[in-house]
């Protein structure tokens, strides 16, 4: 580390050569001595500055003293609070989105995409941290947009520029089919627990225990000696129990996600070269990885409750997209073989029994 030098002016000649020889006598490092009209100059260290301090009111010589370097261009800027400044602006700048362009060939599009941002408050400028995900803002600006396949977007810097893309136009003529009224009945026998309909009128009650075929909403209305027919139509739940066979091999894979992992590095708030070309971007660049584990298990006696049980639930839930609930379930009995485990478990199920059944002439 260099040692901090300073630079000391003595104004009285007369004096100073007095007090230059008490410096002398206390070892002061003194270098670079020149006198100058009625003052004498010279360099010297931090421990010669205190020396001169403790004498210099004793031998009765005004002192002014320097920092060595302080009157350079370079101290002067760095210093300064406008090198300050100038370092801070570009990298607050760079933490905010400055501009939103829709790029699309259709007027319209685009102006109905400006409008969905700014309802949803995504305009500039905005904190990039507050900027939703591109999948959010996606789902946002395609919905009731059937002319649309897909948007791009593109950032830059701290501007983003969003694409609509149109959907390619079909040369085919699609004929609507105009769905024919139906009844509501049982797929499944059950005891009903309550309706969801959106069209028609109850033919059974809940708690009624119903069987595969039953009616459980009419499509056709009676007023009076007047019948309409508007079909039925939504939802009609009940309780059955459902006996499920398996058949599994001894060893199962399942994956499991591990750590993730977030590395975090920097890099200059802005990019370009020539002030034309300068585009400000976050300085902070964050890459996130995540480890999933392939792991296995071996099943055996006493695994029927703690991993099998849920193995089956999982599949038995993942095979039906409408409302599904397990109430109870029931292990029958459970073999095990050299490679296989196989058995049979009973299910209370709650869903949806309703399917439709056209109505015909004679209804």
């Amino acid at each position: 580390m260099s040692t901090k030098r300073f630079e000391v002016q003595v104004k009285d000649v007369r004096n100073g050569s007095v007090f230059l020889s008490r410096l002398q006598r206390e070892h002061v490092k003194i270098s670079s001595l020149y006198v100058s009209g009625s003052a004498m100059f010279f360099e010297t260290d931090s421990k010669g500055i205190q020396i001169i301090r403790r004498y210099r009111r004793k031998y009765r010589v005004k002192v002014q003293i320097r920092r060595k370097g302080q009157d350079t261009v370079q101290h002067r800027l760095f210093a300064s609070s406008l090198f300050l400044i100038v370092c801070v602006i570009p990298l607050v700048a760079s933490l905010f989105l400055w501009n939103i362009t829709v790029e699309s060939d259709v007027p319209e599009i685009a102006q109905r995409m400006e409008n969905k941002m700014q309802k949803a408050r995504i305009t500039a400028p905005t904190l990039l941290s507050k900027l939703p995900e591109e999948d959010e803002i996606r789902r946002l600006l395609m919905q009731d947009e059937p002319s649309l396949s897909w948007i791009r977007f593109s950032k830059t810097g701290t501007s983003l520029t969003v694409s609509p893309m149109l959907a390619p136009l079909s040369t085919e003529v699609k004929e609507e089919v105009k769905e024919k009224p139906s009844h509501l009945v049982a797929k499944t026998g059950g005891v009903i627990t309550h309706f969801a309909l959106t069209r028609g009128e109850r033919a059974s009650i809940i708690h009624q225990t119903v069987k595969k075929g039953d009616m459980l909403a009419t499509g056709i209305l009676e007023q009076g000696e007047k019948t309409t027919v508007v079909g039925a139509d939504g939802e009609v739940f009940a309780d059955y129990w459902l006996e499920c066979h398996f058949e599994l091999p001894r060893t199962i894979s399942y994956s499991i996600q591990g750590e993730e992992n977030v590395n975090i590095s920097w890099q200059k708030p802005w990019t370009g070269n020539q002030i034309k070309d300068i585009r400000f971007r976050n300085p902070i660049v964050m890459d996130k990885l995540k480890e999933t584990h392939i792991q296995e298990v071996f099943l055996k006696k006493g695994m029927e409750e703690t991993i099998i049980l849920p193995l089956i639930k999982y599949d038995l839930l993942s095979k039906k997209t409408n409302e599904r609930i397990i109430k109870e379930e029931n292990i029958l009995h459970v073999s095990f073989t050299n490679d296989k485990v196989s058995g049979t478990i009973l299910f209370l199920l709650n869903e949806n029994i309703a399917e439709k059944r056209p109505i015909t002439q004679g209804d």
